[in-house]
C-alpha cells in the first residue's frame, strides 16, 4: 500500500506524513491538513468486516490514512482505546428507532458523547508520533471547546506522560452537566478556564495562539509545543470515519442491507467534522446514498447548503444542543478545499475574506460538487418534539443533538424520492442534558434540579446512571479560571508558567 501524505488547504504544506499532522494538530499556515491522494478500501472488504469487532474496523481504518504508523502501532492504539472504558461490548450499537432509522450510538464511552469515539485514541497516537519525530518537549494540548470536546480530550490526556492540556469553553454556553464534568477533571496535567464570550471566540482565539510565532518559540524555549485535540487535528477526524464504516457493516449484519447497496446518512454538525468523517467515509468507498447535514437554530451550514454564501454575520442563539452553537464551522474548509479542485490558494482566498468580513460565496462549479449533501435545521420547540413523542412511541430516550437530527431526518425522508435506511449519528447520552430532554418528556420536570433528574431518568428508562454520571454533583471542583477572550494567551502563559 502506498504512503498516504498530507499537504495544507491553503499551500504552505505538502508531503507531510501522518504523524507530523496529528503531532502539529494545525498547518504552519493556519490550514488543515488534507489526505494528498484519498485511499480506498479493498475489494470484498465490507462482506469480509460485516461480523468482526468494533476494534478490527477501527484498526483498518486507521491503516488506510495512517501509513507512516506500524501495524503493531496502530493495534496497540485502537486496543488502548477501545476497553472497558465503553460501556457496551460492541462499542457502538446500532439501534433500529422507527420504520427504517438506525441510531449510531456514539455515546458509550468514559464521557458520553461522540468525541470519546475519537478522544480515547488521539493520545496515543500523539505520544506516538511524538517518539517518531524526535520530539522531546512536551506536547500542549489547546483546544476549545462547546460542550464535550474538552472533557473527552480530557479524559483522554489525564496524566498521560509528557503532554499537557488546556481547555477553554464559553461560561454560560454549555449544560450544567457538561460544565461539572470539566471543572471537576482529575489529573496534574489539566487545565479548564471558562471564557467570557462564546465558542466561536474560544475557536478563534485557539487558533490565534497557533499562529503566534513569538509565542511558539516562549513554548519550545520553556520546553513546550502546541497540538490540537479539535477535529481541526486529522488524528481526530480519521478516526471518526471508523464508525460510519462500522454501521454500515452492523447493517450488513442485521440482513438490513446487502453489500453494496446504499445507506444515507443524518449527522448533527456544528463544527462539520462529523459529516466530513461520513462524507470521507463515502469518499473511500462506504455505500452512502445522502449525507445530510442536521442544523439547529444557528444555521449557518443549512444556509450555506441552500444559497453557496457562508455568512457568520448574524445573530447567535444559545440552545438546548450547546455543542452545536457554533457560526464558524473550521472543518468546513477541508470540503471547501475539495471543491475548488484542491486549489490552496482560491481557499485561502475565501477563509480570508471569511476572516476579514465574515462571508464568501462558492461559484456555481463548487455548488454542483456538493449533489451528496443535503441539509435541514430545527428549530427548539421541534427538538423538544422529537424528543417527547419519540419516548412516546417507541420508549427511546434521545438526546437535544440527536433529535436535531432526527427532526430533520424525518423532513428528509418525507421530501427524498429512494427509500434507503438511514443511518442516524446519536451524538450523546440523554443524562448530558437531563433538564432540556426530561423536561421535553413531561414539563413537570422543568423545575427539578439537574442531578436530581438523573435519578428520574433512570427510572423513566429502567436504565441505571452512566458511569460518568456517578457521583458528579458531589466531585469536588478542580478548576475555576475565568478570562476574557483577550486574556486567552495570557492565561495559557500563566498555566505554563511562561
Amino acid at each position: 500500500m502506498s504512503e498516504i501524505l498530507y499537504e495544507s488547504t491553503r499551500g504552505g504544506e505538502q508531503n507531510i506524513t501522518a504523524s507530523q499532522a496529528i503531532l502539529t494538530g494545525l498547518a504552519k499556515d493556519g490550514g488543515l491538513y488534507v489526505p494528498m491522494t484519498m485511499p480506498s478500501l479493498p475489494d470484498g472488504f465490507f462482506e469480509e468486516m460485516k461480523n468482526r469487532p468494533y476494534q478490527d474496523i477501527a484498526y483498518e481504518i486507521l491503516h488506510l490514512f495512517l501509513s507512516d504508523y506500524t501495524d503493531e502501532e496502530l493495534r496497540e492504539c485502537v486496543n488502548l482505546a477501545y476497553d472497558k472504558k465503553f460501556d457496551v461490548p460492541e462499542i457502538v450499537p446500532v439501534t433500529k428507532v422507527g420504520e427504517n432509522t438506525y441510531f449510531l450510538e456514539l455515546f458509550h464511552g468514559a464521557t458520553i458523547a461522540f468525541k470519546d469515539m475519537a478522544l480515547s485514541i488521539l493520545p496515543h497516537l500523539l505520544t506516538r508520533a511524538a517518539k517518531k519525530n524526535q520530539v522531546q518537549e512536551d506536547v500542549v494540548i489547546l483546544t476549545a471547546t462547546s460542550g464535550d470536546t474538552g472533557k473527552a480530550a480530557m479524559a483522554g490526556f489525564a496524566d498521560v506522560p509528557g503532554t499537557r492540556i488546556i481547555v477553554f469553553y464559553p461560561k454560560g454556553g454549555v449544560s450544567l452537566v457538561q460544565e461539572r464534568q470539566m471543572i471537576t477533571q482529575t489529573g496534574d496535567n489539566t487545565a479548564v478556564v471558562a471564557i467570557h464570550g462564546n465558542f466561536d471566540n474560544a475557536q478563534t482565539g485557539v487558533k490565534k495562539m497557533f499562529e503566534d510565532a513569538d509565542l511558539k518559540k516562549r513554548l519550545k524555549e520553556a520546553g513546550y509545543v502546541f497540538s490540537s485535540a479539535n477535529s481541526i487535528n486529522i488524528g481526530r477526524l480519521v478516526p471518526q470515519v471508523a464508525y460510519y464504516v462500522y454501521g454500515y457493516t452492523r447493517l450488513l449484519a442485521q440482513g438490513v442491507l446487502t453489500d453494496g447497496e446504499l445507506m444515507d446518512v443524518v449527522v448533527p454538525t456544528g463544527n462539520f467534522g462529523n459529516i466530513l468523517a461520513a462524507h470521507y467515509a463515502k469518499l473511500i468507498g462506504t455505500p452512502i446514498g445522502k449525507l445530510v447535514c442536521a442544523s439547529n437554530k444557528n444555521k449557518v451550514l443549512f444556509d450555506f447548503f441552500q444559497t453557496g454564501t457562508y455568512d457568520k454575520n448574524r445573530e447567535f442563539y444559545l440552545t438546548s444542543s450547546p455543542s452545536m452553537d457554533i457560526l464558524i464551522s473550521s472543518n468546513l474548509e477541508r470540503l471547501i478545499f475539495e471543491i475548488t479542485g484542491n486549489d490552496a490558494a482560491r481557499t485561502s482566498e475565501l477563509m480570508s475574506q471569511l476572516k476579514s468580513g465574515g462571508k464568501y460565496d462558492i461559484t456555481e462549479s463548487m455548488r454542483a460538487q456538493l449533489a451528496d449533501f443535503e441539509s435541514g435545521f430545527a428549530n427548539e420547540e421541534q427538538v423538544m418534539a422529537t424528543i417527547g413523542e419519540t419516548f412516546n412511541r417507541e420508549h427511546y430516550l434521545m438526546d437535544t443533538h440527536t433529535a436535531v437530527a432526527a427532526t430533520v431526518s424525518a423532513a428528509y425522508e418525507k421530501r427524498r424520492d429512494q427509500d434507503r435506511p438511514i443511518l442516524l449519528a446519536s451524538t450523546a447520552s440523554p443524562f448530558k442534558f437531563a433538564k432540556s430532554v426530561m423536561s421535553a418528556v413531561d414539563q413537570k420536570y422543568a423545575d427539578e434540579d439537574d442531578f436530581k433528574l438523573l435519578d428520574q431518568m433512570c427510572e423513566l428508562t429502567g436504565k441505571g446512571r452512566p458511569a460518568a454520571m456517578q457521583n458528579i454533583e458531589n466531585a469536588p471542583i478542580r478548576h475555576n479560571r475565568e478570562c476574557d477572550v483577550e486574556g486567552m494567551e495570557q492565561t495559557v502563559c500563566e498555566i505554563l508558567g511562561l
